[in-house]
């Protein structure tokens, strides 16, 4: 059999304008796993109320971060394809994204054409959430329905608790701790989700949340308890449970810190979540809040953000621009914000070690 890699990653415009914005937006808005709303609501919900206003200030924001080479998503996602390709030559990689270009659908259909009889699938995505990992692998099924392609295939769901994962982060946030000041804070900030998202990928139907295993002031604070108790007993929610896999990726990480002499303790990092829409609650803390609060501190804060391999929009605007402004203008002294892995050398050996592990099952 001829093995074909697929990184997938979630998109970006294919300019920084707000006509290309525009139409990106609407294509990953209208996502019924994005915005869980039914269609007719969604559709006058994205292109009446969203997208007519927000793509001029989100083009604004691409303008911040594009490059001549073009977005930095793109740009991450293309050298990634061509640094796993020469560790793994035995295979044909390729890299397409669930919204925009190169789409799914035509990087199969060049797959297909190279005579591929046997399809690996890796959403870059290490947490698994409905919104982004399910998505990809629900258009990359029907995609080959309709290019009327049937390789075997092999899908990786998520890779949250990967320990070499982990390992390139530390590797990354290490440098960027050493540098830091004697007073030192670690915040690992990944994407959130709105709450309900986490309760509809609950296969128990009670766990997430605050369902049951939480207190009631737990569960009115939003500290969930459950993520802690579904790590230690193993629970069935821990497969779905974005929540509890950004925990149990954040104790990896900092047990991969350790191992590399930088002792990190309970009080000396926090895990928090980004990029929040709308007025419905996300899961908690929030990214925006906790910046400040820990500005008052008075510790150098090193900012790492474990849901994204690749930097993008909302890595070097959101954190390393607008988060570090924050934190600034609320009296603190250093910010420093981790890259992200894009092509590290560590994660290219671990995305190596994930394919060959991969291949060797099929989904």
């Amino acid at each position: 059999m001829k093995l074909g890699i697929l990184l997938l990653n979630l998109g970006t415009p294919d300019e920084p304008t707000p006509e290309a914005v525009g139409r990106y937006l609407k294509q990953f808005l209208m996502d019924p796993y994005v915005i869980d709303i039914p269609t007719a609501l969604r559709w006058l919900l994205v292109n009446v109320a969203i997208v007519p206003r927000r793509k001029y200030k989100s083009a604004e924001a691409y303008q911040t971060v594009w490059t001549e080479a073009g977005s930095p998503l793109a740009i991450h996602l293309k050298n990634l394809v061509i640094e796993l390709q020469k560790v793994r030559p035995d295979a044909k990689v390729a890299g397409a994204m669930r919204y925009g270009n190169p789409s799914i659908e035509s990087t199969l259909e060049e797959l297909k054409r190279g005579a591929i009889t046997e399809l690996l699938v890796i959403p870059l995505y290490p947490q698994y959430a409905e919104s982004s990992s399910r998505s990809s692998i629900d258009e990359v099924t029907e995609a080959l329905v309709r290019i009327g392609w049937a390789p075997k295939l092999h899908i990786v769901r998520s890779f949250f608790d990967d320990q070499s994962h982990a390992k390139a982060w530390a590797d990354l946030i290490k440098a960027e701790m050493d540098q830091a000041g004697e007073k030192r804070h670690l915040l690992l900030s990944y994407h959130g989700l709105p709450e309900r998202h986490l309760k509809k990928s609950d296969p128990s139907g009670t766990h997430c949340l605050d369902g049951g295993q939480a207190t009631r002031k737990e569960s009115e604070s939003r500290t969930y308890a459950c993520c802690e108790n579904a790590i230690a007993t193993g629970c069935a929610s821990l497969a779905t449970c974005y929540r509890a896999q950004c925990l149990r990726t954040s104790q990896i990480i900092i047990e991969e810190l350790g191992k590399l002499g930088v002792a990190i303790s309970r009080d000396q990092w926090t895990m928090s979540f980004q990029s929040r829409l709308g007025r419905t609650p996300w899961i908690k803390p929030y990214t925006d809040d906790v910046i400040p609060a820990l500005a008052g501190k008075g510790a150098s804060l090193v900012v790492a953000t474990p849901s994204f391999v690749a930097d993008c929009l909302e890595t070097i605007e959101e954190i390393g621009d607008r988060a570090k402004h924050d934190f600034l203008q609320a009296g603190g002294k250093e910010f420093r914000r981790v890259p992200c892995l894009n092509t590290s050398p560590t994660w290219v050996d671990s995305l190596r070690k994930l394919t060959e592990k991969s291949a060797s099952s099929a989904d």
